[in-house]
């Protein structure tokens, strides 16, 4: 069998593992520097960030293009997750 390879680079990954990633790779500092919304910068959790992430889609669009290209520098990352 051959595996289904999408082009997609989200496909597979769900919020809440990108949104753990990219507080692994940046913090909570980190995110709040990069997209200013106020669930990284004020008492930052990762089930208060999701709530507000999948409600709001120009803030969750943000998280994403910024994991995206989180991803595509470092290639330790691809192909894995």
């Amino acid at each position: 069998m051959t595996a289904h390879s999408s082009k997609d680079p989200l496909h597979g990954i769900t919020l809440e593992q990108l949104l753990n990633k990219l507080v692994e790779h940046y913090g909570w500092s980190g995110l709040a520097e990069r997209i200013r919304i106020n669930c990284f910068s004020s008492d930052p959790s990762i089930k208060s960030s999701l709530k507000f992430l999948r409600r709001t889609p120009w803030a969750r669009k943000q998280v994403e293009d910024l994991y995206i290209s989180t991803v595509s520098d470092n290639p330790w990352h691809r192909g894995r997750d």
